[in-house]
């Protein structure tokens, strides 16, 4: 992907931390506040792992994931780094050379959100930054969240795989051996 491609999903990504951060907290209802985390720049990286590679999700994971953890999570770094670049990764790996429909892009969203929200809630656990059961996690805001990016998913995934699909046509043999 040349230069201009990359600059215009870096782009996207960085529309979708303002999205996050700025905008979302005045759409979600008040008692919903903190029950309910907008993960969308996680989605778009899975979405690169599905129509881009396993590198351009790890590069995107880490990027923006530090990015995450240096504005809204300064004590304790990398978690988001982490967690993004981990399963942005081996979603790549693992669906590599395979057809993804809508269903299964759905599906690993779905699947990888939960993941994600799992590996930061143990890490915080680790480091004795939350106190809760994880089954008190899951049902408070893991699921909830869950859904928020489903409907994400759902609703950016034409233009996303768009912004993908035109760029394998224009470099076939990109970034995978």
């Amino acid at each position: 992907m040349g230069d201009k491609g990359i600059n215009r999903l870096i782009l996207v990504m960085l529309l979708l931390f303002i999205i996050e951060g700025a905008i979302m907290p005045w759409l979600i209802p008040i008692e919903l506040t903190g029950r309910i985390v907008p993960h969308f720049m996680f989605v778009f990286v899975v979405f690169a792992a599905l129509y881009s590679g396993r590198h351009r999700a790890l590069f995107f994971g880490i990027s923006f994931g530090f990015l995450q953890d240096v504005v809204y999570f300064g004590h304790l770094m990398g978690v988001n780094a982490f967690s993004m670049g981990l399963i942005g990764y081996y979603t790549g790996v693992l669906l590599e050379r395979r057809r993804s429909t809508l269903l299964t892009a759905l599906s690993v969203v779905g699947l990888g959100s939960i993941l994600y929200d799992t590996i930061v809630y143990f890490v915080n656990m680790v480091f004795r930054i939350t106190k809760e059961t994880y089954a008190w996690a899951l049902m408070d805001h893991i699921l909830p969240s869950l859904f928020l990016q489903l409907v994400f998913a759902l609703a950016v995934y034409v233009p996303a795989r768009r912004l993908f699909e035109s760029h394998l046509k224009l470099n076939p043999d990109s970034d995978e051996e």
